[in-house]
């Protein structure tokens, strides 16, 4: 047998093996950190060290875009790109406090209030981001079309089912309640899976209206009351106020279309 089908031989071992194992960052990349740790001199403790590292920050990688990719966001917004100083830094250290995802060991809610486009959707999602950099499950979705989902979950008879699967994901960002008036059925639903979550799971909750209003989205404002009474306990509340993103952009859109002399 030649040198060379002997290498092949072993070559192969390896490479099923790393694959039956599911080490496929080492199994992509072997070589070339053998080649690396000859260079380097590496003894056998460095080299699987490294090895293992290697595989570590492939497998945290992939991990990380799963849960991004699970979680729905509509775009990748992070606190890295946040403007605070649009606003005046005046939110800066309640978000920063935040997106330390403290209140995520605690099972607490947030909610986010202002009028559109003052950035409560890019909050909102950096924060679960974080979460997600963090080893979370995530779930981002409009909340009148999760309303909708409950509601045609109930019709299905499976809304315990569902709940139950809620449950296993670890913050839930509903965006943009209060666009919408919900019926006697849909509040109950809301209700339910508010109380369902109750200092068990974390959730987000990005609106345009105070909490003065919300009887406004509900019934009446004893459901409201309800509602806001499981909420509110144990919740951070950040009422961002001033001038849209969106608009303060448009100036300088203009300007860029005029004629240029």
């Amino acid at each position: 047998m030649s040198v060379n089908s002997v290498i092949n031989e072993e070559d192969q071992y390896i490479y099923k093996t790393l694959k039956r194992f599911k080490l496929v960052d080492i199994r992509d990349n072997y070589k070339d950190l053998i080649e690396e740790a000859s260079e380097e001199k590496l003894d056998y403790r460095q080299f699987l060290i490294k090895l293992l590292q290697y595989e570590d920050k492939g497998k945290k990688e992939r991990t990380l875009e799963r849960l991004i990719k699970g979680a729905g966001f509509k775009c990748e917004n992070t606190i890295e790109n946040y403007d605070f100083a649009f606003h005046s830094y005046r939110h800066k250290g309640k978000i920063m406090e935040l997106a330390s995802l403290d209140f995520l060991k605690r099972s607490e809610n947030i909610i986010l209030i202002g009028p559109p486009g003052v950035g409560k959707s890019h909050v909102a999602t950096a924060i679960g981001i974080k979460a997600c950099e963090a080893g979370k499950r995530v779930l981002c979705v409009n909340a009148n079309e999760f309303i909708d989902e409950l509601s045609n979950q109930a019709y299905q008879g499976s809304l315990k089912k569902f709940l139950k699967k809620l449950s296993r994901i670890d913050l839930i960002l509903l965006d943009e309640l209060g666009y919408l008036k919900m019926d006697k059925e849909k509040e109950s639903l809301f209700f339910q899976f508010i109380r369902h979550r109750y200092e068990k799971n974390a959730l987000i909750i990005t609106t345009n209206l105070p909490l003065e209003r919300w009887g406004e989205i509900f019934t009446s404002q004893l459901a409201a009351t309800a509602i806001l009474d499981r909420l509110v306990h144990h919740s951070h509340i950040v009422s961002i106020t001033g001038e849209s993103y969106r608009v303060k952009g448009k100036p300088r859109e203009a300007r860029n279309n005029e004629p240029r002399s």
